[in-house]
């Protein structure tokens, strides 16, 4: 199997189209404290993917009720 390197850039359409085909997923969790005291606490999840490959996967693993 012989694996091509692309020269040519990517358009900003072409990422964002990848992005959307394949889903991208950012998992951050920060807590700051001073002295064993929690000041801030924050925890954010973002889930970006078109609505048909979001749908695909969450039904996949049973997040989805199907219609019937």
């Amino acid at each position: 199997m012989a694996v091509e390197k692309s020269i040519a850039s990517s358009s900003l359409v072409e990422v964002i189209d990848r992005i959307l085909d394949k889903g991208v997923v950012i998992d951050a969790w920060v807590r700051v404290s001073l002295v064993g005291i929690e000041l801030l606490a924050v925890e954010a999840r973002v889930v970006v993917a078109s609505v048909e490959t979001y749908l695909k996967y969450a039904e996949a693993i049973g997040l989805t009720a199907t219609a019937e």
